[in-house]
This record gives structure tokens, sequence and C-alpha cells, in this order.
């Protein structure tokens, strides 16, 4: 028999797959094991050829179109609706779907198009997918919690339930674009695959043995799949830069106050050692650079009071384009090992193939060897622990239903003693120590780059793997880091596993049991065809620079 929580779960993954159009419905979708890739050809089979040259193009690319009036708004919307129902039937990546409500608006949009002559905005549009912690009116927020559904944050009779919104949803709206879908997510948004008793696992496209990481996992499947041109995630230990690596995409996890995140759901709110970033995941970084350019158009720091004051800044981007093109050209440090967790092949064959890439470019690339991560990682842990698990076990109290394994994992399945002020203190402290030590660090590549300055940015793996196989995702130390140090980060997809050549590691020692678990969970037959994507770093605030990096790298990588 059946408990509660399950009848309450069965009940809304029902509803929502129930708005997928009958003519919509994938006929007996193949299993994991008979359709590993679902990319590409595969999913095109079911779409018609206007709407494969609609979602096959960049979000950048939509927007002119939309803008012009070349493209009806609603000719792109109702085709990212079919292709995210055909990605949804495939990687269980949807969470919410409101695909009428995103046709009407559509029409509202050419219709004000038709009577202006001009757009509502940069975005006009352009279908955007949002992960569940974003706040839409008209459609519920559950993160993932069975005791969400039907709620605002769990919470019944506020008032706020279907018609508060989200900061950067008003944003992003007045910019012009279209909502049409919110993506799955792992409950309690703390792990880095997704999973909930909602929909399920979410399976990584490009490959249905792996994970599609987390927590914007849904974002990156469907995003990868293209079902949505552009897409936001969240992120405070990786929840973005892992779903667009794994999905070979590029993502960017922003400085904490570049982006508004006033609003939004989440975890362990009230949480300020380390503050969740929301940023966007896209298929070029000129669709990334564009999108923030838009939102920050808009003055969010007057409606977010956490968000700062500063506009994009062109110049940034030019100065350091200028630079790498100039002869006095760029450095780079490359992270090998972290001290605590050992790479799977394709991983340090890309990191090989990026740093060879620049050398041939004339850009300098030297070893990062910079302050113990391990510190670092200890720090993000304490401050996901302050509560003691007391937040997300209260949401999962309210149906009763069990965390997923990855989660318990973390905060088992009973709170624990809550954290002092006192040890709350010592843990900031312990952070700005160590922000100061790695600045430091960093200032001191200057005697090892030989361009008379520091290291331009980092060069350095996302995670351990590919992607992670079920249950395997146990260590977000290569992703964490970066949340400690509130540095900005962006992915940039290298290569795909290749079984012919990333052989597995014969007699490898593993430095610890998350090492071992790791290491042993390698198959090259398993992980063949898998993205391989990797992380370039940048300092505090430096969005517009990392992008343009990331940009010129992945330019360089691919011609």
């Amino acid at each position: 028999m059946s408990t509660d929580w399950e009848q309450a779960a069965a009940k809304k993954r029902q509803s929502t797959n129930d708005l997928i159009p009958a003519a919509w419905r994938i006929p007996n979708p193949p299993s994991n094991e008979q359709q590993r890739d679902v990319t590409g050809k595969y999913i095109q089979q079911f779409l018609d050829t206007q709407e494969i040259e609609i979602t096959e193009t960049d979000a950048a690319g939509i927007a002119a179109k939309t803008c012009s009036g070349s493209w009806k708004a609603v000719d792109v919307t109702k085709a990212f609706c079919h292709r995210a129902a055909l990605a949804h039937q495939l990687t269980n990546c949807l969470l919410e779907i409101f695909f009428d409500a995103a046709i009407s608006e559509a029409e509202k949009l050419d219709t004000h198009l038709a009577k202006t002559g001009t757009p509502v905005g940069p975005l006009h549009g352009l279908p955007i997918s949002l992960k569940d912690q974003f706040h839409v009116r008209g459609v519920g927020t559950s993160m993932g919690y069975v005791g969400w559904v039907d709620t605002f944050e769990g919470k019944k009779g506020t008032g706020k339930e279907k018609v508060f919104e989200s900061e950067m949803v008003k944003e992003l709206a007045a910019c012009g674009a279209v909502f049409y879908c919110k993506t799955s997510v792992p409950h309690t948004l703390m792990t880095a695959e997704t999973i909930n008793n909602i929909m399920g696992y979410a399976w990584n496209p490009r490959n249905r043995n792996l994970s599609p990481g987390g927590s914007s996992g849904g974002e990156g499947a469907l995003i990868a799949l293209k079902g949505s041109p552009l897409g936001f995630g969240t992120d405070i230990g990786g929840s973005i830069r892992i779903p667009a690596a794994v999905n070979g995409l590029y993502g960017i996890r922003p400085s904490a106050g570049r982006m508004p995140y006033q609003g939004m759901a989440n975890s362990m709110d009230g949480q300020n050692s380390i503050l969740s970033v929301v940023g966007p995941l896209a298929h070029t970084t000129e669709s990334l650079e564009m999108v923030m350019k838009a939102i920050l158009s808009q003055e969010p720091w007057l409606h977010d009071p956490l968000v700062a004051e500063m506009p994009w800044r062109d110049e940034q981007a030019k100065q350091l384009l200028e630079l790498a093109n100039s002869p006095k050209k760029l450095a780079f440090g490359v992270l090998k090992h972290d001290g605590k967790a050992g790479l799977h092949p394709p991983v340090t064959r890309a990191l090989e193939m990026m740093s060879k890439t620049l050398e041939k470019l004339g850009h300098e690339v030297f070893e990062w060897k910079p302050p113990s991560h391990i510190n670092l990682e200890k720090i993000a842990i304490a401050t996901w622990l302050y509560d003691g698990g007391a937040d997300v076990h209260k949401a999962f109290e309210l149906s009763g239903e069990p965390p997923a394994p990855q989660v318990s994992a973390t905060y088992g399945h009973k709170p624990r003693g809550e954290m002092t002020a006192s040890h709350i203190a010592e843990t900031n402290i312990a952070k700005r120590e160590a922000q100061k030590e790695y600045l430091e660090y960093w200032n001191s590549t200057v005697e090892e780059t030989g361009t008379g300055r520091p290291a331009d940015a980092v060069i350095a793996p996302v995670a351990p793997f590919a992607a992670a196989r079920p249950t395997k995702h146990v260590y977000v130390g290569y992703s964490m880091f970066v949340n400690v140090l509130d540095y900005t980060a962006v992915t940039v997809p290298v290569t795909q596993c290749d079984k012919d050549v990333d052989k597995s590691v014969e007699g490898y020692k593993p430095l610890n049991e998350q090492d071992r678990i790791m290491m042993e969970s390698y198959d090259p037959e398993v992980y063949d065809g898998a993205p391989v994507a990797l992380q370039l770093i940048g300092r505090r605030f430096q969005e517009e620079k990392m992008l343009a990096l990331a940009g010129y790298v992945g330019k360089a990588l691919q011609s």
C-alpha cells in the first residue's frame, strides 16, 4: 500500500506529465540501455524542419530574430515547448510545465511588435527555462519537496501561493523573456545529482548511464537537449557549473551580489557565510553575456539590497581580449590535483588539451599550487551544517517523505545539533583568513608568469569525472572551493570521453574513501561519449573578463 506522501508525489507527477499534449508524446520511449544518447538526430526525429532550425539556434541568435520580427515569438515558443516536452520524457528534467501561458504571452509580444515596431526589450520573445527555485506568477514551486506542493515554500494560506514573483523573474519579463517550464532539482538542492520523490532521477541526455549533475541538473539536461536555448540555475557548491560541465555547456557562477537572488526559494535561507548565487547556462558565451547585460540594464540593485551597483563593463572584456591577441599574451595557472581526489582519465586529458592549446597560442601555462583546498572544503561543509539539518528535515516532515540517499549522506535522517553563534563566528573568521591567504597566493604568481602580472585565470576541473554514475557524486571539492572564495567561474566544453583513448588507470592508490569510490566508478565503456568540460576561474566580480576568456578559449579549442 502506498503512503500519503507517495500518493501526493504520484498526483503531482501525473498532473505535470498530463500537461504534455498527446501529439507530443513519444510512443514507447526507449530505455537508457536501448538509447544511451538522445541528443542530436535522435530527438530531431520528433520535430519538423522549422522546429529544428529554431531550437538549434543559440539564444543570442534567437533574440536577434525575434526582436527584428524575422521570427514570430509564438513560433519560437511553440518549438521550444515541443522540444522541452520531448526532453522531459527522455530525462525527467521538468517539475513544472506551463506551455499554454507561455504561448499566450508570446502572442502578446508579437502583437506589441506589430503595433509599435519595437521589441519589448533585448530578450523579446526569447524562451527561458528556470530552475524550480524561481517563483513565477500562476505556477507552483515545490523545489522537489512533496510537502511544498500547493504551498508557498511549505506554508499554506500566505496569500503568496502562485502570486508572488522572484525579482529576477520580473526583470527578465521586463526584457521580453517568455517563461514556459521550471526544471527539476534534488530536494534540498544540496547534492550534485538531481533526484526527488516527485519526478525521480534525472538523466544526462548525452549518456543516460550518468547524472546530469545538480542541483541545477534539470536545466543542464534540458538545455543539452536544446529544449531550452538558455536557462538559470543557482550555485552554492557547484550547482551551475557541474550541470553545465557534465552536459557540455557554458555556465557562469558570478560572484555574490552581481545578479539578483531576491525572492527565490532556497534551503537554509539566512545562512549568509557562503551565499548561493544565480547565473545562466547556455550553448554559447555570447548568450550568457546577452542575458546578464539585459538583467543589469534593469538596475537590479534598486530592488535587491544585496546586488552591487555595477552595470555591465564592456571595456573589461575588450581589454582582456586585446591582451590575449597582443605580444604580451596571458598567463594561466592549472590545478592538476586538489590534494584530496584524483581525476578520471578524460578529465586529465581535457586539462592537457586546454593547456596545449593555450601554449600554442603563445600564452604562459604553469601549475597552480595554492593553499589547502581541504581547508576550504571543511569551511564550506561547516556552513551547510550550521542548523544541523533542521531546515531540510522540517521540509521532509511536511509530507513524511524520506530524503534521497545522496541527501541523507550529508544530512542524515533527522536533525543533529545546531552550531552555536561562537562556532559560526569561528567559521566566518576561518573563511576570511582563507580568502586572504588565497588572494596573496594569487598575487605571488607574478613571480611565475613571465608576463609581469599574476595569473589572468585558473584552469581547473569542475569535478573529478566527466559526470557521475548514480550515487557516486560523493565529492564536490573541485567546484566548492570557488564558492568559499567567491570567485567568478565559467565552464568551457573541451572534449568527450573516448573509450579507445581514456583507458582505466592501473594500480591507482586512493588517498581516501571518497577517492576510492570515484576512481572505481570509472569504466571506459560506461563513460564513452560523455561531455568533458573544465572551468576558467577569475577573481571576484570578473564576470565580463571570464566570459570573454571562456569564449576565446572555447573557440581556440574548436579550431
